[in-house]
């Protein structure tokens, strides 16, 4: 590789990085030493509190503190505490609301820089571009600062401007993290199953992502791609003339920040319809589309007067293997029907335990931290709670936290978060549950189809307690429709795929010696207010046009009418 130079790197490479500043430690002991000492400060002020007994009268002023020392530092310092401040299990409640300020209450740089930085990567004047731009920024972020303005052709815009000289500043911080991380790992108590410097390493890569408007902006159409059917979610449009690899110029949001409750109602908004689709856009994100937004902080989420939810900044994204998402279904359902051993399975395929890890124990200990899980209110059940518990296991048990789910973690952290600060009784497995109940139960894919069929039987016999319980909960979801469900699993069961299923059923409706015909009768009662009688015509006479005597045929072995005889005869004696 040649000379490398910190501003020149595209791409997050640590070995280019650690041998740029091998050869000028000038520039990294300078960096460090600055580093060390503002810490130094902080922790000697912490250590002064508790000597002269005043952590609860100084609690308040050291938070503030170390958000004023992390801003000091520079942005990659702001990213780090950024991370922290969704992370309530790793830093106290006064330090939590204090980083959370980090999020989007920054200061901005000069005006004039940003302006100078917009006509440098547009190569043209502003007036030429923007018939208005604001002349101070709407918002300032760790990364860049947000202007509002006009282009000449008349679309209000967000003009997003990054802050200069970045990336020598973050290679060099980066740089400085990796080599402490080799240092501490060892004498830190985590249980990380891999080198502490992954974790770096993984963070470097995002940040790098990050930098690239150019990536942003490809993220957010694939994004807007992934929900253009989807009539809640909105996505600003990119105008691609006006952006360049530091100024991003796209489609102005008018809306509400999530946590702002007080103008959300004042709109005449529910905020717990706001929360229904920020909780189920975000299941569609890692388990239909497997490319989600690792960054949905309140500064990222917009409530819109016309009761959409807009998604802004898409430099922290992350695609999910399908393989992944497959496994992340079935850890929710088995989770949702309490079958520790299936989970236990699970975590196996998910990495969390290695392949060749006895789960025979782990079994009990995850009923014992999980069991109680389902129903509780997220006040309750949270991931403050789950990762507390879960600690306690990972030193009993050989769990590990694949480096993969530090972004999944982190975003499903903050979606709880702000579904707390909307609604702290709103039940998150209420309206997570009944969408997962909704896909397997239309089956859109082979996958799902085999999911379902992995739920509705266990140990070769049929679970109608658990097609009930499915059906209830997707009932709650008012996009399900029974009918057209029904219609499709009709289909399936005709096709060469439902050949399994057509089987398994006429034995799970005789199994015993007997017609279950009670079992039958509760579902029935369960979706007959749903299914009105001219609707139930149109899809009767609809299906009788595509079925033949062969098809009936295909569906009914005849091993079923043996059966059904033998049962007639048994219930005249």
């Amino acid at each position: 590789m040649g000379q490398y130079q910190p501003g020149q790197l595209q791409r997050y490479n640590a070995e280019a990085i650690a041998r740029h500043y091998r050869y000028r430690p000038w520039l990294a002991w300078g960096r460090m030493l600055k580093i060390i000492w503002s810490f130094a400060g902080f922790i000697l002020s912490l250590k002064w509190d508790e000597w002269q007994d005043q952590v609860e009268e100084n609690k308040g002023k050291r938070a503030s503190q170390l958000r004023e020392l992390l801003t000091r530092l520079g942005p990659t310092f702001i990213k780090v505490g950024q991370a922290l401040s969704t992370r309530p299990d790793l830093v106290r409640k006064d330090f939590l609301e204090e980083l959370i300020k980090l999020q989007d209450q920054l200061p901005p740089f000069d005006n004039a820089i940003a302006y100078q930085i917009i006509e440098t990567e547009l190569d043209r004047p502003i007036s030429e571009v923007f018939s208005q731009l604001s002349p101070n920024p709407v918002a300032a972020a760790s990364l860049g600062q947000v202007y509002r303005g006009r282009l000449l052709t008349g679309e209000e815009v967000a003009v997003k401007v990054q802050r200069p000289n970045l990336r020598p500043v973050i290679t060099l911080d980066l740089y400085l993290m990796r080599w402490m991380a080799g240092w501490l790992a060892p004498w830190l108590p985590l249980n990380l199953g891999h080198d502490l410097t992954l974790i770096v390493d993984e963070f470097g890569i995002k940040l790098f992502e990050e930098i690239d408007y150019i990536n942003e902006g490809r993220n957010a159409e694939k994004f807007a791609s992934n929900f253009r059917n989807d009539t809640r979610v909105k996505v600003p449009a990119i105008y691609w003339s006006y952006s360049n690899t530091h100024v991003l110029t796209l489609e102005w949001i008018n809306g509400f920040k999530l946590t702002d409750t007080t103008r959300i109602k004042q709109a005449g908004l529910d905020p717990e319809g706001i929360i229904q689709i920020g909780v189920t856009s975000g299941l569609q994100q890692l388990l239909e589309h497997g490319f989600f937004h690792a960054d949905p902080h309140p500064g990222n989420l917009f409530a819109m007067p016309d009761g959409r939810m807009a998604y802004i900044d898409f430099g922290m994204m992350d695609q999910l293997e399908e393989s992944t998402k497959e496994s992340l279904v079935d850890a929710l359902v088995h989770l949702v029907n309490k079958d520790y051993a299936d989970l236990a399975a699970d975590f196996v395929s998910l990495g969390f335990l290695t392949p060749n890890t006895n789960i025979a124990p782990i079994i009990p200990a995850l009923e014992s931290v999980l069991g109680n899980a389902i129903g509780k209110n997220v006040n309750e059940f949270n991931f403050k709670t789950i990762t507390d518990e879960f600690s306690e296991l990972m030193y009993e048990y050989p769990f590990r936290v694949p480096a993969k789910f530090a972004l999944i973690i982190r975003s499903l952290v903050t979606q709880e978060g702000i579904a707390l600060s909307l609604n702290p009784n709103f039940k998150i497995v209420e309206v997570g549950y009944p969408y997962i109940a909704r896909r397997l139960l239309t089956g859109e894919s082979p996958e799902l189809r085999r999911r379902l069929l992995n739920v509705l039987f266990k140990d070769g016999r049929f679970q109608w307690q658990r097609l009930e319980n499915l059906i209830q909960i997707a009932r709650t979801d008012g996009s399900f429709d029974v009918l057209p469900t029904a219609q499709m699993g009709l289909q399936y069961l005709l096709s060469e795929e439902g050949k399994f299923l057509r089987r398994q059923l006429v034995l799970a409706l005789t199994e015993d010696d007997r017609l279950h015909t009670a079992e039958v009768q509760r579902l029935w009662n369960l979706v007959k207010d749903d299914i009105k009688p001219n609707r139930l015509l149109d899809a009767a006479m609809s299906m009788l046009t595509q079925l033949s005597t062969e098809g009936v045929m295909a569906i009914i072995p005849p091993s079923a009418f043996g059966n059904f005889r033998l049962n007639s005869q048994k219930s005249q004696v």
